[in-house]
């Protein structure tokens, strides 16, 4: 009987002394805690390009300790969110609820827009679709994220495309507890040489304001790549924001992409992360798949000056566009 309570007391000591009097021992038990994050991106090329998914993802995950970011990517080349809309994206937002026959519905849809042979995208939708349909079950997914990328339909203000389409989905994703960014890409005003002058900003504000509307509106955070990529000529005129041979971003704007994305995430700055290169995904030509579209390493590791103003770039762009969102 002495022993049992001996054994015991030791026992409660043994806790008393993990519990460090501060509740420690609890404290390490959360943080050994595993959380996942789902993320659903829809978008085009701006999104594919040097998979910038999973950069975020690598990002995310070297800032948060314990941390699993799910990365998942609806993409159709070249495409707006009307486009997306009309290929049934939709359906990816709201998996969490939806009916096998809305699917259906969906399939038989693009299964007539593919016969129509200037629709393009229709045949990639209709098989996406199918093999949603027959894997249904095991695809359900209820988003903690959900990023939609903007793409030449943000020009207009409040009466442009994405201003019309953003909310819709965003309506999805509320429905699910899942938070919105809004990704605002800037084909325009990437330059593909270094600048000799200052940008103008006057447009760029404009449209910056517009994104910060539209945000408000729809209680949605942003990557706002328009403020990122005008403080970046300004400060660094050296750098580069787009390819010469190749409309798209760089590796420069996509490594600023992604600190952005990271900052609308955890409203959090990116500054410090040890994530230092991008990898393009289309490469020279089949001989020399090491080198980008204008001859350059494919793989760009970037300097710790030029990773810490990046860094510091994007956390500033996000700052001022919470500014922005709040005076709207």
């Amino acid at each position: 009987m002495m022993l049992n309570r001996l054994r015991v007391i030791a026992s409660l000591l043994c806790l008393i002394l993990m519990l460090n009097l501060d509740g420690s021992y609890l404290r390490a038990a959360e943080s050994d805690k595993k959380e996942t994050l789902d993320v659903l991106f829809i978008g085009n090329s701006y999104t594919a390009r040097h998979k910038l998914a999973q950069v975020v993802k690598q990002m995310a995950e070297a800032g948060n300790p314990g941390l699993t970011l799910n990365p998942t990517t609806v993409i159709y080349g070249g495409r707006r969110l009307v486009d997306h809309w009309n290929l049934g994206s939709q359906n990816y937002v709201k998996l969490h609820e939806l009916t096998r026959a809305e699917q259906e519905q969906t399939v038989a849809s693009l299964k007539e827009a593919a016969k129509d042979p200037k629709n393009r995208y229709a045949k990639g939708a209709l098989a996406r679709h199918r093999k949603l349909l027959k894997d249904f079950e095991s695809q359900r997914t209820k988003w903690d994220v959900v990023v939609l990328q903007s793409y030449r339909d943000d020009l207009d203000g409040k009466d442009s495309l994405y201003a019309r389409y953003a909310p819709k989905y965003a309506a999805l994703a509320k429905a699910q507890g899942a938070r919105v960014i809004l990704y605002e890409t800037t084909p325009k005003t990437q330059n593909a040489t270094a600048l000799k002058k200052s940008p103008d900003s006057k447009e760029v504000l404009k449209k910056a304001r517009a994104i910060a509307a539209l945000a408000k509106q729809i209680d949605a955070s942003a990557a706002p790549m328009s403020l990122a990529g005008l403080h970046c000529q300004t400060e660094r005129p050296d750098m580069t924001l787009r390819f010469v041979n190749d409309a798209h971003l760089n590796q420069t704007m996509a490594y600023l992409t992604a600190c952005c994305l990271y900052a609308a995430l955890f409203d959090r700055s990116p500054e410090g992360l040890p994530v230092d290169s991008i990898t393009d995904i289309r490469f020279l030509n089949k001989t020399e798949r090491d080198k980008d579209r204008d001859g350059n390493p494919i793989k760009k590791t970037f300097s710790a000056k030029d990773r810490a103003d990046l860094q510091r770039i994007a956390w500033k762009s996000y700052q001022q566009f919470k500014q922005l969102r709040d005076a709207s």
